[in-house]
């Protein structure tokens, strides 16, 4: 967005195709960068419709956009805690920034696309609070009226599908092939955005994740093993703190001088860093910003960057994945990840209540994780342990539960890796 003078992104991006990268991400938040994959993609010939089209070259790349508008149409309203930003119209919806992204690289960026274009996937982007996770999926969870404004969710769906359900896919287009989410901040409202998505619209998702991770309200114990285990593609971010490891200030960039040109630093080298974002259990890929490329391929951050990712996602112990956090410390006293949430620490287990319905039941939602992943919870009925409940990944919002057969007070205790707990407040049988 903010390139520095002597950096052509166009150059950049031939020399990925080059390397034989295959995953590109851009966003209608990023200034020019749709444009330049434009002006990329007409040099290779990815185009439909253009002369010597290569499908073959477009059908081996995942092509990535997002849009951070949460409605489906323009002329939203404006709501507390809810923000909607584009490069494009600001009185357009989320509909529209799809059609810009396929304007901006297959078209001339005039609202129109060549025939067959088509973006593998689109993200709505950087949700940050539950308030952003509800107007995404109105018109899902709320009736769905066509005359009135509805989520992002809902009418992109209509153009992945080639429906219309929303009334805005007249044409039965089909422009899109996945739908997902980004965040960098609230792991929380990543995890009730997942869980929410009782129609498996949700394939994939962009997260931050580095070394300093497990110094805040982390992503690796909390939402990524939750889209694991709905089996969605992950695509890890943030693996240099949005360049605050090294020569970037712990905030959002916003001018040339906040693009990072080097290649690691002495104390802390890039190559571990990206090792240990791609041993995370649950990451399939992460994408990096470049800011230099070079000849010499010592010099070229992009050349670095790809044979440093050439690990396999088991290839380090926990242990030495521990001993790279170290690295982290040396930036700023770990303190890099600007974009994160405040580390909360293993919280209660949420929602607790007893329902008697054929039995009587404890019921409860998950805790969120501090520094040390959830293994149990505890069910203690006065005051004596009855019974353990294995944690797993909360994938929707169907509780946790226990069966309780007597008892007059009962306690749900949340318990770590390392023997730390949780609790509830008492719960009245």
């Amino acid at each position: 967005m903010w390139t520095p003078d002597g950096i052509e992104p166009v150059d950049i991006i031939l020399k990925a195709f080059d390397l034989g990268i295959n995953y590109y991400d851009t966003s209608n938040a990023y200034g020019p960068s749709q444009k330049n994959y434009g002006i990329a993609f007409r040099k290779l010939n990815l185009v439909p419709g253009q002369k010597d089209y290569d499908q073959k070259l477009r059908d081996s790349i995942f092509l990535t956009t997002k849009t951070m508008v949460r409605w489906a149409k323009g002329n939203y309203p404006k709501l507390d805690n809810v923000r909607n930003s584009t490069d494009g119209d600001h009185g357009e919806g989320a509909v529209a920034d799809l059609k810009r992204s396929l304007s901006q690289m297959f078209g001339n960026d005039d609202g129109t696309y060549p025939e067959g274009a088509y973006v593998n996937m689109i993200l709505i982007h950087n949700i940050t609070n539950f308030e952003e996770v509800d107007v995404v999926y109105k018109g899902l969870e709320t009736p769905l009226d066509i005359n009135e404004n509805f989520g992002a969710l809902v009418a992109l769906r209509d153009y992945r599908d080639g429906t219309n359900l929303t009334g805005l896919n007249p044409k039965n287009e089909k422009l899109v092939r996945h739908l997902g989410f980004s965040g960098h901040n609230n792991a929380p409202a990543m995890m009730d955005m997942i869980q929410r998505d009782k129609w498996e619209l949700l394939d994939g998702i962009l997260v931050a994740i580095n070394v300093n991770d497990r110094r805040y309200l982390n992503m690796q114990y909390n939402v990524i093993p939750v889209a694991q285990a709905r089996d969605m593609g992950v695509i890890a971010m943030k693996v240099f703190a949005d360049g605050a490891m090294y020569t970037k200030e712990p905030r959002w960039s916003n001018k040339p001088e906040d693009v990072v040109r080097i290649i690691g630093t002495e104390s802390v080298p890039s190559k571990p860093l990206i090792e240990y974002v791609l041993t995370t259990a649950g990451i399939h890929t992460l994408i990096i910003g470049i800011g230099q490329i070079d000849d010499n391929p010592l010099k070229c951050q992009l050349v670095q960057n790809y044979y440093a990712a050439q690990i396999k996602p088991d290839a380090l112990s926990e242990n030495e994945r521990r001993e790279l956090e170290k690295i982290g410390e040396r930036a700023r006293n770990g303190e890099t990840n600007y974009f994160q949430l405040a580390d909360t620490g293993l919280t209660p287990p949420r929602n607790a209540k007893i329902i008697k319905s054929a039995g009587v039941k404890l019921l409860w939602d998950t805790s969120y994780a501090g520094n040390e992943p959830i293994t149990h919870y505890e069910i203690v009925s006065d005051g004596n342990t009855i019974g353990t409940v294995r944690h797993l990944p909360q994938v929707s919002r169907d509780p946790f539960s226990y069966e309780i057969t007597a008892g007059k007070e009962y306690k749900v205790i949340a318990v770590d890796a390392i023997g730390r707990k949780s609790a509830t407040e008492v719960i009245t049988a």
